[in-house]
């Protein structure tokens, strides 16, 4: 059974940086990719950054490209979100999914996200 652990979120003002960790378990992340989601208050969850584990290929959203940085490390089996620059949008609780990569891509996971989720870590960026 696939399993996230996501954890790093807090209160920052705006500018400030962030890196939120998913630590996985239950799977092999070489046959995944693995996308990190946004839910702001009263919306749906959104992709913000997905990673092939098997090639490092990358999706951003527009609204985040050159910010955060979607990272692994394979040795701990867990995902980093690195998010510099945030600001009040950026606030929501993140979340960590995963889907095989024989049946999608970074950028169809991140536009298509998954129905089920974890705890998440809530960031909230306010001055």
């Amino acid at each position: 059974q696939l399993q996230f652990v996501e954890s790093g979120g807090g209160v920052v003002q705006p500018g400030g940086s962030l890196r939120l960790s998913c630590t996985v378990s239950g799977f092999t992340l070489d046959n995944y990719v693995v996308g990190w989601f946004r839910q702001a208050p009263g919306k749906e969850h959104e992709g913000v950054a997905c990673i092939s584990i098997r090639d490092s290929s990358t999706y951003y959203t527009d609204s985040v490209k050159d910010r955060f940085t979607i990272s692994r490390d394979d040795v701990k089996s867990t995902i980093y979100l690195q998010m510099n620059n945030l600001q009040p949008e950026n606030t929501g609780g993140y979340y960590c999914a995963a889907r095989l990569r024989s049946i999608t891509t970074p950028k169809a996971m991140c536009l298509i996200p998954p129905q089920s989720w974890g705890p998440g870590t809530q960031v909230t960026v306010s001055s």
